[in-house]
Order: C-alpha cells, then sequence, then structure tokens
C-alpha cells in the first residue's frame, strides 16, 4: 500500500516564498499538487482539478473534482503511516472521561483498534459506499469506529450524543445508513445518561437499519433487540488486529456532514476522500504544529470540539492524527466537575495549542471574573484558536492574557473562520504574525481566495458590510448535499452563478487595513432606519460590560424603525433573571438594564442601543457554539419556533419562552 509521491514544486509549501495573492491558477494548482503529496498514494493522479461551473439551467452547482486518478486510503494516512515509519510507540491519543477515567493510545495500539473495528464492520455485513452513523460521545472508541469506516471505504455521519431521538432519526433516514453505532449511556455532569432508548427510538421502524452496535460505557440497562444489537466488547474487541485498508478513488465519499438546521432541516454535506484529507492535513499543520519541525514532538493539540462536528473532523480526527501529532480528547462538559477542568487538563499532558469556541470562552470568563486561579500551570500553552463565529474582542483578550499569561508578548491567537461547507480553515491569522487584532479573521489561507461583495458582485469599499464569498475554493469543499444537489445549488451558489462564487451567508467587511472582519450570518444584519449593525458588534459591546457574562442580540419587528435590536442578556447577578421578582432584585435589574443601553451608544452609537433588554440564564446555541439569533427572535415575538434539535442547551428555551411571555 505505501507509496510516497514526491513534491511536483519544491518549496511553493512555504508561501512565505510568493505572495500567495499574486499567484496565478497554475501555481495555486501546484501548491495543492505538493499539499496532497504530503500524504501516502497507492496511485498518482492525473489531473489535479476541475471544475465544470454552474449551470443556472439545470439548477446545480459546480461538480468540484480533486486529483482524479489517484487512489488513497484516509485511514492508513492516519495510523498505519505513522506506524510503518517507526513511529508506533508515540502518543496519538490523551483520552480523560468525565468521571476521571484516563488513556494513552499510542500509533500502534490505534492500529490494531482501528483494524479490530474495520474486521468487525466487514463482518456485519458494511462495505465500500454504506453508510454508517455514530451516536457517541467524545470516547476513543468514537476516533477508532470512524476511521474504521474510513479504512473500509463505508460513509460515516457522526451525531452529537446529546440529540432528541429525533434528531438522529433524521440523519439515519436520510442517510440510509445500514448500521448505528451507539452506548448504553454517556457521563454528562456526574451523572450517567441513558442513551441507548434514544437510538432505539430513532432506529424503529427504520428499514434501511441492519444492526445497532452497542458499546458499554455507563452499565446503564438498556433494553436489547435480539438479532439487531451487537455489543461492542462481543464483536469488535474480539476482533483480529491484522486488516489490510484498500486504497480508494479519490473523490469516494468519506462522510456526510450536517449543518446545524438553523433554517429549515439539516443538510447533508458531502465531502470526498483525497481533497478533504489533503487540505485537512496541510491546514492543521500550518495552524497548529510547531514553526520548527523538529520541535513537533513535545506539540500536544488539544482540539475541545465534540467529535460530531466538523471542527473536530478536521482538527481532532484527520487532520492531527494524519500529521503524526499527540493530541488530548476529553468526554465531558468544562465545569465538571468544577469550572478548573479544562486547566486541570492542560496541565495534565502539557497541552501546547487549545482550540476552542467563544462560547466557552465567555463561559470561563463568568466562571473565573479575577481570572484563572494561579496554582494552575498553563506554562505549555504556545498558542490558541477560536472557531465557530467570530470571537468578541474582550473574550479574545482574555483567553489571550489568562490562558496564555505566561507568554509575556502574548501567544498566537489564530482565530479561524471556515464552516462545514469548506471542509477547512479558510480565514486565519499566521502563527508568525507580528501583531494580532481582537476578534479579526486576517486574511485567507494559501490556496484558496475570497472577497467581499454586495448584491452586484462589486468589491465593497473598507469599512462596508457585504457578503463575503470564496472565488477560490479548496479541495476540502463539500461537493453536493446528500440526496438534494439542488439545495447544494440554492443554498451557495444561485446567487453569484455567473461568477461562479460560493456564498458562505455570513457578512464581513475590510478594515483600513483591507484584513478582514467576519461580522455573522447576513440573516442576523438589523436594518434599523437604513442603519445595518451586525448583531455581533451590538453582542461584543455588551460583554465588555462587567456585569455581563453573554449576551445573544437578534432583529425584532419595530412599526417606527423597520427593526429593533433586542439583547437577551446572561448577567453575572443570577438574582435578576427570571420573573416576579423582589423590590431590590427588580431594583438592581432595571438599573443595569439603562447602564447597558447607554454602554452600547457609547461604544458603538446611540442607533446600537437594544431597545429591549432580557436577562436570562443561558442563550441557546448549537453544538458548535454558534448564538441561535431566529430563535430568540421567535421567543420574543411569540411565533412558532423552528429546528431546535441542533442545540446543545435546549431546556433554557423553555427557561426564555416563560420570562418573555411574563
Amino acid at each position: 500500500m505505501t507509496v510516497t509521491l514526491s513534491p511536483a514544486t519544491p518549496g511553493l509549501l512555504n508561501p512565505d516564498l510568493l505572495n500567495e495573492n499574486e499567484w496565478t491558477e497554475d501555481e495555486r494548482l501546484a501548491f495543492w499538487d505538493t499539499a496532497a503529496r504530503r500524504l501516502n498514494w497507492a496511485e498518482e493522479w492525473h489531473t489535479i482539478h476541475s471544475n465544470t461551473g454552474v449551470d443556472r439551467d439545470a439548477r446545480r452547482g459546480p461538480k468540484l473534482r480533486w486529483f482524479d486518478g489517484g487512489k488513497l486510503n484516509a485511514a492508513y494516512n492516519c495510523v498505519d503511516r505513522h506506524v510503518e515509519a517507526g513511529r508506533g510507540d508515540k502518543v496519538a491519543l490523551h483520552f480523560e472521561g468525565e468521571p476521571g477515567d484516563t488513556a494513552t493510545i499510542t500509533y500502534k495500539d490505534l492500529q490494531d483498534r482501528v483494524s479490530q473495528a474495520a474486521n468487525a464492520l466487514v463482518a456485519l455485513g458494511i462495505g465500500k459506499g454504506d453508510r454508517v452513523v455514530i451516536y457517541l460521545p467524545v470516547l476513543v472508541e468514537t476516533v477508532v469506529i470512524t476511521l474504521a469506516c474510513a479504512r473500509i471505504g463505508a460513509v460515516h455521519s457522526l451525531v452529537f450524543g446529546g440529540f432528541s431521538s429525533e434528531a438522529l432519526r433524521f440523519r439515519v433516514e436520510d442517510t440510509g445508513a445500514k448500521l448505528l453505532v451507539t452506548t448504553d449511556g454517556q457521563f454528562r455532569r456526574g451523572k450517567a445518561v441513558p442513551v441507548k432508548g434514544n437510538a432505539d427510538a430513532a432506529v424503529s421502524g427504520v428499514d434501511s437499519i441492519e444492526h445497532v452496535l452497542v458499546l458499554r460505557r455507563t452499565g446503564s440497562g438498556i433494553a436489547w433487540t435480539e438479532g439487531r444489537d451487537v455489543w461492542w466488547h462481543e464483536t469488535v474487541d474480539t476482533a483480529s488486529t491484522e486488516h489490510s485498508p484498500e486504497a480508494f478513488d479519490a473523490e469516494t465519499p468519506l462522510f456526510i456532514m450536517y449543518t446545524s438546521g438553523t433554517t429549515g432541516q439539516p443538510k447533508g454535506l458531502v465531502h470526498t476522500t483525497g481533497g478533504y484529507l489533503t487540505q485537512a492535513s496541510w491546514s492543521h499543520e500550518f495552524l497548529f504544529s510547531h514553526p520548527d519541525p523538529a520541535q513537533r514532538d513535545a506539540d500536544v493539540h488539544w482540539c475541545t470540539a465534540d467529535l460530531a462536528w466538523v471542527t473536530a473532523h478536521t482538527y481532532e480526527i484527520y487532520g492531527p492524527l494524519s500529521n503524526g501529532a499527540t493530541q488530548v480528547i476529553y468526554e465531558g462538559v468544562p465545569n465538571a466537575p468544577h469550572p478548573g477542568r479544562h486547566f486541570e487538563i492542560i496541565e495534565r499532558y502539557g497541552v501546547t495549542s487549545y482550540y476552542t469556541a467563544p462560547t466557552l470562552v465567555r463561559s470561563l470568563m463568568g466562571w473565573f471574573p479575577d481570572g484563572v486561579p494561579a496554582d494552575y500551570d498553563l506554562s505549555s500553552i504556545r498558542l490558541a484558536g477560536t472557531v465557530g463565529e467570530a470571537v468578541n474582542p474582550e473574550a479574545w483578550r482574555w483567553l489571550r492574557s489568562q490562558v496564555g499569561r505566561d507568554t509575556p508578548a502574548g501567544i498566537p491567537m489564530v482565530d479561524t473562520w471556515w464552516q462545514s461547507e469548506t471542509g477547512s480553515t479558510i480565514l486565519s491569522p499566521r502563527q508568525d504574525d507580528t501583531a494580532f487584532k481582537p476578534g479579526c479573521g486576517t486574511r485567507a489561507l494559501p490556496g484558496v481566495s475570497v472577497d467581499i461583495v454586495d448584491d452586484e458582485a462589486r468589491r465593497v469599499e473598507k469599512n462596508v458590510q457585504g457578503f463575503i464569498v470564496l472565488t477560490k475554493t479548496g479541495p476540502s469543499m463539500a461537493r453536493t448535499v446528500w440526496g438534494n444537489p439542488e439545495r447544494y445549488y440554492t443554498s451557495y451558489w444561485e446567487k453569484y452563478a455567473e461568477q461562479g462564487w460560493f456564498l458562505a451567508g455570513d457578512g464581513a467587511r475590510f478594515d483600513d487595513d483591507g484584513d478582514i472582519w467576519i461580522l455573522g450570518r447576513t440573516d442576523d444584519v438589523i436594518n434599523i432606519s437604513g442603519h445595518r449593525l451586525s448583531t455581533i458588534e451590538i453582542e461584543s459591546a455588551l460583554v465588555t460590560h462587567p456585569a455581563v457574562v453573554e449576551a445573544g442580540v437578534c432583529p425584532t419587528v419595530d412599526a417606527k424603525t423597520g427593526h429593533a435590536a433586542t439583547a437577551f442578556v446572561v448577567p453575572f447577578d443570577k438574582s435578576i433573571v427570571g420573573t416576579s421578582l423582589p423590590y431590590e432584585a427588580l431594583a438592581r435589574q432595571q438599573a443595569l438594564l439603562a447602564e447597558l443601553r447607554h454602554h452600547v451608544a457609547v461604544q458603538i452609537s446611540p442607533i446600537a442601543k437594544p431597545r429591549d433588554i432580557v436577562f436570562v440564564p443561558d442563550v441557546p446555541k448549537t453544538r458548535s457554539g454558534k448564538i441561535m439569533r431566529r430563535l430568540l427572535t421567535q421567543l420574543f415575538e411569540g411565533s412558532a419556533l423552528g429546528d431546535t434539535t441542533s442545540l446543545q442547551n435546549e431546556p433554557c428555551i423553555a427557561q426564555i419562552k416563560e420570562i418573555c411571555e411574563a
């Protein structure tokens, strides 16, 4: 299987040798050709890239293909090649369970486990092209079964272990999965939470499902369907550790990633093997690995995302493992059994790169208003990164000054912007930048190109909000929407079909230096008397106030101005949250309300002052950390709620609804 191709254009992988903004198309393709050659391929490609273009008449997006003719195996690239290179004893995963159980998995351990799982899948009748839905928490076994699918050419789709049976059922039915992988339960906030019941409800009556593979995690009692259900320890752990991976065409589907479903039903984005792995692997090394290759053995990477999120696919599974990195995976929530759990983990494993979501940073700010206690040793941290949505400058400064406190000059901050659709990072500062702007995505990574344009496809002036588009996509771009190619066209390509640009759906602006700032989803823009305001800008102003933990801002109808800004604020003082408050708490609530409106007026403009401020215990967020502002609008206006299945904190909906209706 092992074939290592020699680089076609030595040196081009170092973007400092050439200004990538001035690359010709041939130079851009040569860059990706060289990036692909970092991997092991069984057969070389004959065509680096082809694109049929957007077809308006057929209502079809472009047919994107990368590395045509090439064959490889993603799992082999993530595991076997490192063992064959004599690095089998290197730690691949430091696992920490929420109850405190730990495991250290080397690359040789991982190879044995993935081989066992691959043999078990084959024994269960799973083969190339079959879909496997994985409904597990963050466990070693989750990584193992994901790579096992890739090893045999099955298409995996991971689902957050906290999703409801309805959300799971949609994904099982939409993919036509033959196998569901789940667990008896999971540990969450110190309790064993049952999971198998949700799985049973999700697959009940689904004809495509042949087996349910069950991992014993909590020891919870579960219902059992003979002939359909099989135990992991009886099926996987007893299988042979010998398995020969097969090489697949570069365009073979690797996984289906469902979007959060913030508008309509979730979309199943299809990512293919060769292009996705190329960009995931290269961008992980570029963003997170030590700039000096000789020092990379000391790297310990921690991406805090749930494994079902695309961030984890790229920067917790395929990217780090393809590069032979050591990383941490943690099963639980960040405040169990206490709010300093993440800092304990950083200290225990010597984490060097900490990649997390702005919403978690804001939570940490709330838990540690006086800063991270000095008795946590965070000296190993070399860089931090954020992902999910634009980070508020105040949270950015806190992360850099508190988690990166042992680096007086300030640790590098890679504030990445990308999407499930792009598969890998599109915008980010570089590790070696000499200056960093709080909350700024700065510029595109090498090999891709972006612009900010208006409705007529004209580039906007500096400091004017427009639509961010990808004018040149990378190899990890999603190829289609599973079972619905027309939705791929209407969602992303229709608006700028003539130009062939991908519409990301986010607003953005250039600053005076030409750097790019992401302003949130374009449907989160508030138009107040003709003034277009970004919800994220107002939220950022609110969280700079010392009394505010987090804020979500949404547009609501106003007869006079068209829209009004309505703010949902999570305060440090929880006694001012709720209805029927005692006089003293009500007085503090009203005083803070007036103070916050004035604060926003000073920070931005009187136009941006929220008309209404609602104090709440939490704001609804997707598992990827995005605030569901659409739901906030619907809750405030009392209209029918849209899809809530993608939320990580669904119980807060009922609490907010009660407050809004009071």
